[in-house]
């Protein structure tokens, strides 16, 4: 197989510490192990080079067999999973600290790796008196010893992030939140900007449905040729924002990674903004326990 994308190159976003990721990549939340192997592999066909994926999604074996059998150099691809902090687990103290070693252990063995270039914690479970705190010098130990090239947090919120840089030498490189023209997350968005902290969005289009459906974006779509999806994904580049659309199928895992081709104006962008309810989709951070 060529290591050539099959359409054109997708923009980078340089992190703090240096590490480019590329902006635009494919994500394998809700995909089941067996299909994320075909499902992955067209991705990486059709172009895409970064792969988001996580413990909890238990498909990191999947994720990885696909990445193995893709024939694209390992130095082409940018790598993320995620350590799943359950709020079962006692997090503190050397013992929390042995099982973030572990698991990431276990998520590396699992794809198939010997480095990530991305490593997340998943929540931060405020609920669980911010565990995150003995996590992260896990995390930045792993960064030092060459294991993982960036590391970051995912469902942080302003005040998350604020008691983590209270404490931490190394400050997140990314993280990864809903976000999408329903819910734009301005204010942590700035914050982000402010600490030179990379905004990577989940469910990018909303999860599809609404506002996919929504007038203003069709009607835009209709503008520029495109369909509802490409004018959000263009909507996130534009912003500066990392998206990670997930699909299994493949016409329309190609259709996500082209857009690349035109520009939405002044115009298109207040449409887009105008469809913001400030709603999530998804849970909560303040709240969110599953175990």
């Amino acid at each position: 197989m060529s290591s050539i994308p099959a359409v054109p190159a997708i923009p980078t976003v340089t992190l703090n510490n240096g590490v480019r990721i590329p902006q635009l990549g494919f994500g394998v939340w809700q995909v089941p192990d067996a299909e994320a192997v075909p499902a992955v592999r067209t991705a990486i066909e059709a172009g895409y080079r970064s792969i988001d994926t996580a413990a909890i999604y238990e498909n990191e074996a999947g994720t990885g067999r696909a990445i193995a059998e893709s024939g694209v150099a390992r130095d082409e691809l940018f790598v993320t999973t995620k350590l799943w902090n359950s709020g079962t687990v006692d997090w503190s103290g050397e013992q929390g600290r042995d099982r973030v070693r572990r698991a990431f252990d276990e998520s590396l063995a699992k794809l198939g790796l010997d480095q990530l270039d991305l490593y997340l914690i998943h929540w931060p479970r405020p609920m669980h008196g911010n565990t995150f705190l003995n996590i992260w010098p896990v995390f930045e130990q792993l960064q030092a010893e060459g294991r993982v090239r960036a590391i970051g947090v995912s469902n942080f919120r302003v005040p998350d992030l604020e008691l983590l840089l209270k404490e931490t030498s190394v400050v997140p490189a990314l993280n990864q939140v809903e976000l999408h023209p329903y819910f734009p997350q301005a204010e942590l968005r700035a914050f982000h900007a402010e600490h030179g902290i990379a905004t990577e969005a989940w469910s990018p289009l909303g999860q599809g449905g609404d506002l996919l459906a929504e007038p203003a974006l069709l009607a835009v779509a209709a503008k520029h040729g495109r369909s509802a999806a490409q004018v959000v994904l263009r909507w996130h580049l534009q912003s500066g924002v990392i998206a990670i659309p997930k699909s299994v199928t493949p016409a329309r895992i190609r259709e996500n990674l082209d857009v690349t081709g035109f520009e939405l104006d002044a115009e298109d962008l207040a449409a887009v903004a105008g469809v913001a309810t400030g709603k999530r989709i998804g849970p909560d951070p303040a709240d969110f326990d599953w175990n």
